[in-house]
């Protein structure tokens, strides 16, 4: 699919890796609609970002909990451009351990309803739409805490309720993937540790020791945070680049899945 002219809704863009999204996709000269809740501190930078583009920016402040307002923000979508091609499902909410503790009820549902529900009632609510496109793309965010839950060096980062919200995530990409053919493609981008997700830039890397952060920078193969391009990059060829992928997972995570185990060298063997 060529990204030129293609209309998208990029979900949970007013900073980090949804704003990086929208800029990836506005350069390639999609026209997107940019959703967002909370972190309004950071919607006059947004509005400046976006300045360049114009026309092909809309922004809009939809509270993704209230199931009842998604259709609403869909339909906003179809006003202004007469169409929707891309759903980038980039909403969540984790609760590190090291910054919330224990889990309490409220930040157990507050997980479980931004990283899980909150992508259900969007997909059902475009599907229509993205089928009309007769090339629509979803493209679900989601974490490798689905993976490692939490263990290891992530142990600090990943929480039990967000982890197994994200392994749900996986679920859904198959089972939209099947719903969507042929005409919607759906696919997902796992997540490591970025530097806006789960890293450097997240109030939760700050209460790390030293040891704990370097634990996890160990623990990834390639050494180092993965970066807001380094997602925009996955992005651009799911939806442009890939037109045979559907139902699968890209992971982004720099090796972290595979870092916990090593190879020993090759024995010299008996023969």
């Amino acid at each position: 699919m060529k990204i030129r002219d293609r209309v998208a809704l990029v979900l949970g863009a007013i900073k980090g890796i949804g704003k990086g999204i929208v800029l990836e996709l506005a350069r390639q000269g999609a026209k997107v609609v940019l959703n967002y809740f909370d972190w309004e501190d950071s919607l006059e930078a947004l509005k400046t970002d976006m300045a360049p583009f114009g026309a092909n920016i809309m922004i809009v402040q939809t509270n993704l909990l209230d199931t009842g307002a998604i259709p609403a923000l869909i339909q906003k979508t179809i006003e202004r451009f007469g169409r929707l091609d891309i759903l980038i499902n980039n909403i969540e909410r984790g609760g590190w351990p090291v910054v919330h503790g224990p889990y309490v009820p409220d930040q157990w549902d507050l997980e479980m309803a931004t990283t899980l529900r909150a992508k259900w009632w969007v997909f059902q609510a475009a599907l229509p739409h993205l089928k009309a496109s007769g090339e629509g793309a979803v493209i679900n965010l989601s974490s490798i805490a689905g993976i490692v839950g939490r263990s290891g060096p992530a142990s600090y980062v990943f929480n039990d309720g967000y982890a197994a919200a994200n392994r749900g995530v996986s679920l859904l990409t198959e089972t939209w993937a099947r719903i969507g053919a042929p005409e919607v493609r759906v696919n997902e981008i796992m997540l490591g540790m970025v530097e806006t997700r789960h890293g450097s830039n997240t109030r939760g890397w700050g209460l790390l020791t030293e040891d704990q952060q370097q634990a996890i920078i160990a623990h990834t193969l390639l050494g180092r945070m993965g970066r807001i391009e380094d997602v925009a990059a996955a992005v651009r060829f799911l939806i442009q680049d890939a037109p045979f992928m559907t139902g699968s997972v890209l992971r982004i995570d720099g090796g972290y899945v595979l870092g916990g185990e090593t190879v020993a060298p090759m024995p010299k063997g008996v023969v």
